[in-house]
């Protein structure tokens, strides 16, 4: 009795460690920014979705929003902040929509399977990148005003980007799923 008590101690550490290294791995992401093409890039959406396909659903949601908790408590863990902003007040700006994407977007991941063929994983890792970007757009729209061109300022500069970060979650799916039996 003794071990199993033991090992659930030890499970609920090693998810806890998990959970707050994504995180940590989440901020990073999104304070690298990558010369790209129309606009530099971070690699947010591609560790977005590592986090679901690397951990499953339930430990991927956990960390997003450990990171989302972070952010609205006013640590400097978005993209610009502090430049623009902590908090509450960052968090409800124009970025609000996308950043409440990437909890769907986990969970969509986070169900790609590795009984999953190469069609399925391309087409769960287009929903799950779709999501952020249907959110982002919805709330950016209702912010500044559906008069304004948001596609052109929320969506089209970082197309090419998502692709590049598509593509090489696609290429390392498999091997990253099957390290889900080690957590």
């Amino acid at each position: 009795m003794e071990l199993v008590k033991n090992l659930n101690q030890s499970s609920i550490v090693k998810t806890f460690l998990i959970i707050i290294l994504g995180s940590l791995a989440l901020t990073i992401s999104a304070k690298i920014k990558i010369p790209f093409y129309p606009v530099p890039m971070t690699m947010q959406t591609f560790v977005v979705m590592l986090l679901g396909l690397s951990f499953g659903y339930k430990i991927g949601l956990a960390t997003v929003s450990l990171y989302l908790l972070e952010g609205i408590a006013g640590l400097p863990v978005f993209s610009n902040s502090p430049e623009k902003g902590v908090g509450l007040v960052y968090f409800t700006g124009p970025t609000m929509g996308y950043l409440i994407g990437f909890l769907s977007a986990t969970l969509i991941a986070g169900t790609i399977s590795s009984n999953d063929n190469t069609v399925k994983v391309i087409s769960k890792l287009l929903l799950s990148v779709s999501t952020i970007y249907i959110l982002g757009v919805l709330w950016l729209g209702t912010l500044i005003g559906w008069d304004k061109p948001i596609l052109e300022f929320g969506v089209y500069p970082f197309l090419l980007a998502e692709i590049f970060k598509l593509a090489l979650l696609v290429i390392i799916s498999k091997k990253i799923i099957n390290l889900r039996k080690f957590i």
